[in-house]
This record gives C-alpha cells, sequence and structure tokens, in this order.
C-alpha cells in the first residue's frame, strides 16, 4: 500500500494522468516523459517518502527512487496510468521527440550499445582469467581447457558486428535477424579475420573493375552501425512499394542483397576508416597531451553527464577496444564517478538535516559501485560546492591514471566492479587504478569538506 500511495500521490504532483505521456524505469530512477514540465511541483515531488532527487534531462523527467524501490513504485504508477492499456508511442521515441539532435545521437547510441555491456564484460573478464592462467602457468597453452577458454573469451569480440547488428536493428526500427544476418556477411568465414593475425595479408577480388579485399569485420564498431542505418532504410522502403502478399519473400531478399554490395563496396571500407580515424585521434591526443589531457577530461565528465552525452562513448571504447586491445578512457570517467561519491560522504558529515543523511550516505555508497546519478542529482549537484569537489577530484585522480597508463579490456563498468576489468591488465595496472580511485575520493572529500554545504539556501 506504501508504494501504491506514493504513485497516487506522485501522479498528482506531477500534473495529474494527462501530464504524463509515457513511462520506463533504469535501475535507479523512473523515467517519465512529461506533456507540460511547468505543472510538475518540484519541491513536493522530492519530499515525497522514497525519493532521493528529481531532475530533467535527455527528454525526460526522471526521479531517483534507488534501486529496488524503483520497481515497486512503478509497478502501482503503471497501474494507476493503465500504461499497458493507453495506446501512447514508446517511450523512447518519445523521448527523444524531446531532445536535442546531439541528444538523441547519445541516446541512440546508448540504447545500441548497453544490451550488449554483459557480454563484452564476460569476455573481457574470460580474457582476464585467460592471462592469469598463462602468466602464472597454471595450465598448458596446448590444453583443451586453455584453448576453450581462449575461445570463450574472444568470441563476443569476434561476433561484435552480430550483436550491434541485431541491437541496432532493433533501435532503428528494423528487422533484428536481417541485422544479425548483414553481422554474418561481414565477418563470413570466406573472408579474412585480422583478429590477432596483423601479419597476414587479405585475398584481393575483382568486382566488375572494383578492387576489394577480402577482409572481415570482426570487432569493428563504425562499418555495421553505418551499414544496419542503410539497411532499415532500404527495408521501410521496399516495404512501402511492395504489396503485403509478397512482402515476406521480396522484401527481405530486397534488402539483403542491396545492403550487402553497398556494404562491401563503400560502407566497410568507409566505416572502418572512420573508426580507425576516431582511435588515431584520441590516441594522438591521450599520448602528446597526457595527464592534462586526464586533468580536463576527468574534471568535466560530470557536466557531460547531465547532458546525457556521455552514453555515446561506449562506441568509442568499443573501437578502442577492437582497435588496440585496450580502453584506456573508461578508468578517466570511473576517476570522475568515484570522486561524486567522496563529495557526497562529506555531505553525510556536514548535514543537519536527518533526510539529506538519509540520502548522502547510500547515493555515495553506489558512486563507488558506478551507480552515479542518485548521488549527483540527489546530493552534489543540490548544494552545487560538494559537485564542484567531485570535480577537482575527478580531474586529479584521472591526471593520475593517465600518468600511468592505466586501462581496462572491456567497458561498462566503473568504481570498485572495474577492478574487474583492470586487473587482466597486469598487477601494476591494478595498483595504480586502485591509487588514483584514492587520490579522487581523498581529494573530493576535503575540499567538499572545507566548503561545506548551505542547507537553508534554495535550489
Amino acid at each position: 500500500m506504501i508504494h501504491k500511495e506514493i504513485a497516487v500521490r506522485l501522479i498528482q504532483l506531477l500534473g495529474g494522468e494527462d501530464n504524463v505521456i509515457s513511462a520506463a524505469h533504469c535501475a535507479t530512477r523512473l523515467r517519465l516523459v512529461i506533456k507540460d514540465e511547468a505543472k510538475i511541483d518540484q519541491e513536493k515531488v522530492e519530499e515525497l517518502e522514497g525519493v532521493k532527487g528529481a531532475f530533467s534531462s535527455s527528454g525526460q523527467y526522471q526521479i531517483i527512487f534507488g534501486t529496488g524501490l524503483v520497481n515497486k513504485v512503478y509497478e502501482q504508477f503503471a497501474k494507476e496510468l493503465n500504461l499497458d492499456q493507453k495506446e501512447t508511442v514508446q517511450h523512447s521515441d518519445a523521448a527523444k521527440g524531446k531532445m536535442n539532435p546531439l541528444a538523441r545521437f547519445a541516446k541512440t547510441l546508448s540504447n545500441i550499445f548497453v544490451p550488449i555491456i554483459p557480454a563484452i564484460v564476460a569476455s573481457g573478464l574470460l580474457m582476464g582469467l585467460l592471462g592469469m592462467m598463462k602468466a602464472f602457468q597454471w595450465v598448458d597453452p596446448d590444453a583443451a581447457l586453455y584453448k576453450m577458454l581462449d575461445m570463450f573469451s574472444s568470441a563476443a569480440f569476434i561476433i561484435l558486428p552480430i550483436l550491434i547488428g541485431v541491437s541496432a536493428a532493433k533501435e532503428f526500427g528494423s528487422n533484428p535477424y536481417l541485422g544479425a544476418v548483414l553481422g554474418g556477411i561481414l565477418i563470413h568465414p570466406s573472408l579474412f579475420n585480422p583478429w590477432g593475425l596483423a601479419t597476414a595479408s587479405p585475398d584481393v577480388m575483382d568486382f566488375y573493375g572494383l578492387k576489394i579485399e577480402m577482409l572481415g569485420y570482426q570487432g569493428t564498431v563504425v562499418p555495421i552501425l553505418l551499414a544496419v542505418y542503410v539497411m532499415s532504410k532500404i527495408e521501410k522502403g521496399v516495404r512501402r512499394i511492395v504489396p503485403n502478399a509478397i512482402d515476406l519473400l521480396v522484401t527481405p531478399f530486397v534488402t539483403i542483397i542491396s545492403t550487402g554490395f553497398i556494404a562491401f563496396i563503400a560502407i566497410g571500407p568507409l566505416g572502418r576508416m572512420l573508426g580507425t580515424g576516431i582511435t588515431n585521434i584520441l590516441t594522438y591526443v591521450y599520448d602528446v597531451a597526457g595527464p592534462v589531457a586526464g586533468l580536463i577530461f576527468g574534471g568535466t565528465y560530470s557536466l557531460i553527464v547531465l547532458t546525457g552525452v556521455h552514453h555515446s562513448f561506449h562506441a568509442i571504447e568499443a573501437g578502442l577496444i577492437a582497435d588496440i586491445g585496450r580502453n584506456y578512457l573508461l578508468p578517466i570517467w570511473s576517476m570522475s564517478n568515484v570522486a561524486q561519491g567522496g563529495a557526497g560522504l562529506a555531505v553525510f558529515f556536514l548535514a543537519k538535516r536527518a533526510k539529506t543523511k538519509e540520502i548522502a550516505l547510500p547515493a555515495a555508497f553506489s558512486s563507488f559501485l558506478g551507480i552515479t546519478e542518485p548521488v549527483i542529482f540527489g546530493v552534489n549537484l543540490r548544494y552545487r560546492r560538494p559537485f564542484i569537489a567531485a570535480m577537482a577530484g575527478g580531474a586529479l585522480g584521472a591526471a593520475y591514471v593517465v600518468f600511468m597508463n592505466v586501462a581496462a579490456n572491456a567497458y561498462g563498468l566503473t568504481g570498485i566492479p572495474m577492478i574487474a576489468i583492470v586487473a587482466p591488465l597486469g598487477m601494476g595496472n591494478l595498483i595504480h587504478y586502485l591509487i588514483g580511485m584514492a587520490i579522487s575520493v581523498t581529494v573530493a572529500f576535503i575540499t567538499a569538506f572545507i566548503l561545506g554545504i548551505n542547507e537553508d539556501e534554495k535550489k
């Protein structure tokens, strides 16, 4: 009944049932698309039982309840609004409709890459286990166990175009199985597999005068993204002109054969060039600017989080892993995240209000586990000074990890859980990562404590 009462009261504070266009939830937040946000009683929403903060971002009004509670509130919220029965546009589309072009692009990439993060993390952990077995000679490299784990660990990266093909096709409104087929075409066994084989060279085939390298796209990102986007346009265009009676036969055939030729002749080579170019530019900046780059990126990452654009970084990180086998961006983001936790911890000790303490402590610890929204929007940004302190801590911690060349072998985890994908690259890599975390948290905590908070000032 408590969750139902919260849901009923929340609907009233949001301006009524008619003011809610659509709703969804993630691990910690209730995500709403609101018709007129001016009708929301912001102050009373934040005072509602269980609410740790509320803010508007990326075309959505987001209310932080925290892990576990958000699911129960959403269940009652959906029942009260009859969301399953209402004929509304999909929540994702509704949210995108209220975003600017940059935010829509970031949201699209996020929707594509977030679902495949578990596969990438699992592969990274398996690679780490394999590396430890080899380094400490636990298993003979010729043993069946070692060979099997080697296959398990590299599989996700080899078939990455297929995984992205499925996810991207869903996002672009195309048939996900056609996306999988297109990804399969780009990594077909007839093509040379560049994954881990840098010394050999592929054959060249003559396609009516065009010289096309028989080179596969295992582990690549940009080629399949571009190819599936073009495929979705072709599929929708063909479906509009093909009679329903023969749609099942004609549309998939025309879509695959057309996109396949375009992918091999133009999209594939162009996408590979773009992906490699992005990697080279980032690596050049990383090598030349060094700790200064870490200082800037680590200090400003929290500001990027406020815009929602940070979700698009998964695509860049996946490209780094594919091209150079290591992700040197994620440790920078991680330093910024844990610094927010350090500042939130300072707020817990500084605060006089019981409500503030109640929110600050669990929110700070959640940021150490990689979930930063509760501490950013519910605590630090509310009092401003702790947010600035966290930026300082993140900047110094990031400068350190860049100086020590700390990297990860996957993406999707920050804070303490990220240890699992940092350790596989060596004990020194792990130690410097932990030192960077200590610097970020300590600097943020001390700075926030010195700056203090004013609990009486209006937000």
